[in-house]
């Protein structure tokens, strides 16, 4: 599916933004967000870094249980390893939007409710950073988006530069056509978490699970029909 990437940046700015805002400052996909807040709090700069902590063995939970399902699959079946991983991960996200309707309304952050609800979103998240290492297929980076932005820029100089050759430019052009998607969607999913959560609450999260099921359902349609013997 073409737009995959677009859908999956949406998701990780949509839930990052809520984990964010919901759970005491929690980053759930970009787990290297959590280290910054952890060595503030270390410093005394900050607080609240018991759940912090907690998510991050969750974090690693989920990317290895997504190599171990990928890595269960028989070479007939690893086309399928792509639907696997988001349905295991449509699971995790309604499993995250009840926990946390169970745990609302958040009081603590080293509450059970809020701690559990902070360990299921990062599986959740920790199955989406898995997925692009686990199923190689052409695509760009969906669940942090520095590299992107980053690449971006470059490649809008090399567009504007009247020196670089022909090649350059249409590389560039390429590449940002690209990516511009994804960091687009990032943001406009990073502002619809906010929103969503601050009118809907931790329901909201039923979004991006339902998009990981369609997810599931259709991704890779294309091959399946480019089979031999395919109907």
């Amino acid at each position: 599916m073409k737009s995959e990437d677009t859908i999956l940046a949406a998701i990780a700015g949509f839930v990052d933004t809520l984990s964010f805002v919901a759970l005491f400052g929690l980053f759930t996909a970009h787990v290297t967000g959590n280290f910054v807040l952890i060595g503030a709090a270390v410093a005394g700069f900050g607080q609240d870094i018991l759940l912090k902590l907690i998510v991050f063995p969750a974090f690693i939970g989920g990317v290895v249980v997504s190599s171990l399902l990928v890595r269960s699959l028989s070479g007939r079946h690893t086309r399928q390893g792509a639907r696997l991983l988001h349905a295991v991960q449509a699971a995790l996200m309604f499993g995250f939007c009840l926990a946390g309707v169970w745990a609302t309304p958040l009081d603590h952050p080293h509450s059970v409710p809020a701690i559990v609800a902070g360990v299921v979103g990062a599986l959740a998240m920790g199955v989406q950073n898995a997925h692009p290492k686990l199923i190689q297929r052409r695509g760009v980076p969906n669940t942090v988006m520095t590299g992107n932005v980053t690449q971006a820029i470059l490649d809008v100089i090399d567009m504007l530069s009247a020196d670089a050759p022909d090649s350059v430019r249409a590389a560039a052009r390429t590449r940002f056509a690209q990516m511009m998607p994804a960091i687009a969607a990032f943001a406009i999913g990073a502002m619809a978490g906010a929103l969503g959560f601050r009118y809907l609450g931790f329901w909201v999260l039923l979004v991006p699970a339902c998009a990981l099921v369609a997810l599931a359902l259709t991704t890779g349609e294309h091959e399946r029909a480019a089979l031999p013997g395919s109907t």
